[in-house]
């Protein structure tokens, strides 16, 4: 599943696709294994070892470079490329061209340096963010003083992204049944699987070998050297936070001021990022649905109904779809499957503030018949467009993630065999993130990755942020990170949605703006609500 930010906007992830984070992130530790298991097993695990401080002389060109800015259509902010090893073990064997976008400190004030944002993902391009986003909506205070910078990383979106399947077979793949039922249901998923697989590696054979968040860490440092800072400024959310620690883990000395916001914990197999993450959707629905079940409108059920027996109503409402999927209206013919239906409720859990939508799309498909409102959902987190063509971030997630991690299942019969320990986790949504899960067992790539600690021994302080009913990343991951990371603060938001800097706190953005302007982190600890 994926991981990124959303404002007041659902996208998330956990289908087929989307389970790339969850599924795909870990390696070893079993489904069955104990939370106190898996932290005995983290505690033991390798940690991240940081780069030799000096640069080695067959990357001296590559930090050399200087940016050629030029006007790029968007108002206020300039693009330009960069070069990086292909292979950073190999520099002369080819190189990969990175996009880049900023806009300048408006000023007043002392100028603090380039602050670059990552969105998550990971597949999510941090271009397109800054553009629509954080360049004109992060505080003023801080634009003011700082170059809002963006590079969308190896093989995302504009930097040269992979691709994998075209709309047609991605609609396909989308709606493929990810609860199979019976061994024809199984295969169906697995040729499902198989398909978006090597359609990846047709068209990206070298660069499918060379996307990992390691080397994505390591092209951030290029781009702090080729924007002139002595150190890297960064406001990572989601996976953009595993990219963030990555980069201090790497190279502490140079990590400046770094907010890791929505936390992911490095030191999880695949399989256990994949349950976790499936209990903190489950965590975000009985939000939901004791919300939901208050309101007057809510087809889950009426006042009284526990989120249990809500959980139960949706999934025999999805155990209809997938023996009648329901009209949608949509041009394309496409039609409202358990998969879609599924991806839709899941992706209005990464934000409270489209509970009400939701609502409002369950009542017409279970009442009305009328599947559009979940299928706008479900399009929102596929990133697909009103012409049926898709963005790359779904080839984009499965690329890093399967690369990062060994699988997190090699074959149906493991899924098979997990299934109680996902149901349990959540009864709604444990099935299908399980099957999600099985996706990198197809990939045409070996992982090379591992699930290891990160420390970063000698970084100045790291704001780790973690909201308590986060859906993406549960809060114990913040836990966890802050808990490796040599010089974390923790800051705890106490409320619902993924994410919690720029959406509505101001004891958080409070707490972060201090930092980022006056270097000051919040108290290790401190709560906001």
């Amino acid at each position: 599943m994926h991981t990124r930010r959303t404002h007041r906007r659902t996208r998330t992830g956990t289908g087929a696709a989307l389970l790339a984070v969850a599924a795909l992130l870990v390696p070893g530790c079993s489904s069955g294994d104990s939370p106190s298991t898996a932290s005995a097993a983290a505690e033991e695990a390798a940690a991240l070892a940081p780069l030799p401080r000096s640069t080695p002389a067959a990357l001296t060109p590559y930090y050399g470079q200087e940016p050629a800015w030029r006007d790029c259509g968007v108002p206020g902010f300039q693009c330009a490329t960069l070069k990086v090893p292909l292979d950073y073990a190999e520099p002369a064997a080819g190189d990969v061209r990175l996009a880049l976008t900023r806009k300048k400190a408006t000023g007043p004030g002392k100028r603090l340096g380039s602050l670059l944002v990552n969105p998550g993902g990971p597949g999510g391009s941090a271009i397109g963010y800054v553009q629509a986003y954080a360049g004109i909506g992060y505080p003023a205070g801080v634009r003011a003083r700082y170059d809002m910078v963006a590079v969308d990383p190896r093989g995302v979106a504009r930097s040269e992204p992979v691709e994998c399947l075209d709309g047609a077979g991605m609609d396909a793949y989308t709606r493929t049944d990810i609860t199979p039922d019976d061994a024809k249901e199984t295969g169906a998923l697995v040729a499902s699987y198989k398909k978006f697989a090597e359609g990846c590696g047709a068209d990206a054979p070298k660069l499918l070998r060379h996307v990992s968040t390691v080397e994505a860490a390591r092209d951030m440092d290029i781009v702090r050297a080729a924007l002139g800072d002595e150190k890297l400024n960064y406001v990572g959310a989601s996976y953009g936070t595993f990219l963030g620690a990555t980069y201090a883990g790497l190279f502490p000395d140079r990590a400046g001021r770094l907010v890791l916001d929505g936390a992911m914990d490095p030191s999880l197999s695949a399989r256990r990022l994949n349950l976790e993450q499936t209990e903190g959707f489950d965590t975000a629905f009985t939000a939901f649905a004791e919300d939901c079940v208050r309101q007057d409108d809510c087809p889950l059920g009426g006042r009284g109904t526990t989120p249990g027996q809500a959980g139960k109503n949706l999934k025999a409402f999805f155990a209809k779809l997938d023996a009648r999927p329901i009209p949608t209206g949509d041009a394309d013919g496409r039609r409202l499957t358990e998969s879609l239906a599924t991806i839709g409720v899941i992706a209005a859990m990464y934000d409270e503030g489209a509970w009400q939508q939701l609502r409002e799309a369950l009542t017409a498909a279970m009442k009305e018949n009328d599947g559009a409102g979940l299928l706008l959902l479900s399009d929102s987190y596929y990133e697909r467009d009103a012409h049926g063509g898709y963005s790359n971030l779904m080839f984009a997630n499965a690329a890093v993630n399967c690369l990062d991690l060994p699988p997190a299942f090699d074959s149906p019969g493991e899924v098979r065999k997990a299934l109680p320990a996902f149901e349990e986790a959540s009864p709604v949504f444990g099935e299908g993130l399980a099957w999600a899960s099985l996706n990198c067992a197809y990939w045409p790539v070996r992982a090379t990755g591992e699930a290891r600690r990160i420390e970063a021994k000698g970084a100045a302080p790291i704001v780790v942020v973690g909201t308590t009913r986060d859906p993406a990343t549960p809060y114990r991951w913040a836990e966890a990170l802050a808990g490796q990371l040599s010089s974390a603060r923790l800051l705890t938001y106490e409320g619902d949605g993924h994410t919690a800097y720029g959406r509505g706190s101001a004891c958080v953005d409070s707490a972060i703006n201090t930092y980022l302007l006056d270097g000051i982190p919040p108290k290790d600890g401190k709560r906001c609500s």
